[in-house]
């Protein structure tokens, strides 16, 4: 999957306009990093009872929904409207279509905290966003030569997907809410190892002297197929042997394909660690969840690990580095955004093994964990939104 990274020369991009609007990275990672921050700060003030939100989502739906199909995509859109543009050599949106985009998202996040805003409205605003991604990106990517990057396509569009199933849950149609979540939830964690597989060991080469990272075919593809049957079995009910056995032996690959990646010299570079770290997570996740289908461990324990653990470490570790190296900075970031990348951590095994160490103290773990999030994407937001509203470091346009 490395040689996916022989990128083609790249096309100018214009010095004019806001330089948020630059290249896609800019407006969606400080939406997302923003968004992370007040969209935990408000579920908390919901969970304790302190603010209504309107019964669109219901509050657990809400929370759910607005982290799965709120953050996620913020940080997917800014890095795949990055990233194709470096792997087809094809300019992506940006200005006006850009900002066209960052609205939308925007309106999906606002819309159901409105009350007696038409439920149709909602649906249509977040319904909209994840085609409209995949239309932006299908150009490039149809015009670059190497084909297998056309696979983000349809999984943005199974992403859509999902989304509808919880939209027509709320709208009153099926009772597919829990469904298109967790089937959301697994997408996501399939972009992740797709993406992982050739950032990780791409970054760590560029770090790490003399590093070699070694992969097995067989693991790469087979971790597909797996977690693919893990989404279809999402559908049709498997019984919970056969659920176990598939997130168990999904989370085996990952970990033989990181410990493949793995030297231990990458601990010494918090950049490359904490993406190390998020792929530890997504192998303890659906260890959990393999226990869980027996009910050795609750399911929401399984669910923590694989979305604050493994997907809030990675972006956040993915958001870190690609703001530096595409606004002209040199990629060692600040102590304090090292610090989050520890806390993160900290906040995820507080979700999910503090609550079943200790469950009397239940509140405690979930406060504790929450803050630690807000602190977390707060201090993101903090240092780098300045760095993301500049133009370049370097003077080069982007």
């Amino acid at each position: 999957m490395l040689k996916t990274f022989n990128e083609p020369p790249q096309p100018r991009l214009s010095r004019t306009g806001p330089a948020v609007l630059a290249l896609g990275f800019r407006p969606f990672f400080i939406l997302a990093s923003v968004g992370a921050t007040l969209l935990i700060a408000l579920w908390i003030l919901i969970w304790t009872g302190k603010v209504g939100v309107q019964d669109y989502y219901g509050a657990v739906g809400w929370h759910g929904h607005e982290m799965l199909f709120g953050y996620v995509p913020a940080v997917i859109a800014g890095f795949l409207l990055t990233a194709v543009r470096n792997w087809t050599g094809v300019n992506t949106p940006t200005g006006v279509p850009l900002a066209a985009l960052s609205i939308l998202w925007l309106l999906g996040r606002i819309l159901p905290l409105i009350p007696a805003t038409p439920p149709i409205l909602i649906s249509a605003a977040d319904l909209a966003f994840l085609p409209l991604l995949a239309a932006m990106i299908t150009p490039a990517l149809w015009q670059g030569k190497q084909r297998i990057n056309r696979i983000f396509v349809p999984i943005l569009l199974m992403m859509a997907a999902a989304n509808l199933l919880v939209h027509l849950d709320a709208l009153g149609v099926a009772s597919s809410g829990a469904l298109g979540r967790d089937t959301m939830m697994h997408l996501i964690v399939l972009l992740l190892i797709i993406i992982g597989g050739r950032v990780i060991p791409f970054f760590s080469k560029a770090v790490v002297p003399g590093y070699e990272p070694r992969s097995i075919p067989f693991i790469e593809y087979a971790g597909m197929i797996m977690l693919g049957a893990v989404i279809l079995g999402e559908f049709v009910a498997l019984p919970p042997w056969a659920t176990a056995l598939l997130a168990a032996l999904f989370g085996i690959s990952q970990l033989v394909r990181v410990l493949l990646w793995h030297d231990r010299r990458v601990w010494s570079t918090p950049i490359l660690w904490v993406l190390f770290a998020g792929f530890f997570w997504i192998s303890a996740g659906y260890a959990l969840y393999a226990f869980a289908a027996f009910g050795v461990v609750p399911l929401s324990a399984a669910k923590h690990a694989l979305t604050v653990g493994a997907i809030g470490t990675v972006t956040l570790g993915m958001m870190a580095r690609v703001s530096l190296g595409h606004t002209g900075f040199p990629i060692h970031p600040r102590r304090v955004i090292e610090i989050s990348f520890v806390v993160l951590n900290l906040a995820a095994l507080a979700r999910v093994f503090g609550v079943m160490a200790v469950p009397e103290k239940y509140l405690f773990w979930i406060h504790l964990s929450g803050g630690l999030w807000i602190l977390c994407f707060a201090t993101f937001a903090v240092v780098y939104v300045p760095i993301l509203v500049r133009p370049r470091a370097d003077g080069k346009p982007g």
